[in-house]
């Protein structure tokens, strides 16, 4: 299924580039257990898929399509700006219609990296930013 492979390519960039990060950031993946320590910046990845569509008559072509939301998670009372300078950062990571190939699948970002809205949970401060993204392939 080419979403495993879409989430593959779009988690590999962000686990390079936060691993290489000063100061690192760990990141909580979907279904993946993690504890966060105390005052701990790190960041959740999920891949929201959209519907699976075909567009042509023989049935041999797929569109995969979606959201791929990264929400940065730092200490409540700060402030925005430390989670907005890291939202910027991805934003540079996954430039508008940047092309991610692997095993024959070509995942494009289709949209500019774009916030969410600012989430206030029990001890933190939540950022969601997201884009969609969309891969043609034919079987």
């Amino acid at each position: 299924m080419s979403h495993k492979i879409i989430r593959s390519l779009l988690e590999a960039r962000l686990k390079a580039w936060a691993d290489a990060r000063t100061p690192a950031l760990r990141i909580a993946y979907q279904n993946v257990a993690f504890v966060p320590g105390d005052g701990e910046t790190y960041l959740r990845a999920f891949l929201i898929p959209a519907g699976t569509d075909s567009n042509d008559l023989a049935g041999a072509h797929r569109l995969y399509t979606g959201v791929f939301q990264i929400t940065i998670v730092t200490t409540s009372g700060n402030g925005p700006s430390a989670s907005e300078t890291i939202a910027d950062e991805l934003a540079a990571l996954y430039p508008l219609n940047d092309r991610l190939v692997r095993n024959g699948i070509t995942a494009l970002i289709m949209t500019p990296v774009e916030p969410g809205p600012q989430l206030s949970e029990d001890t933190a401060f939540a950022l969601p930013v997201s884009f969609q993204y969309r891969a043609d392939t034919t079987t």
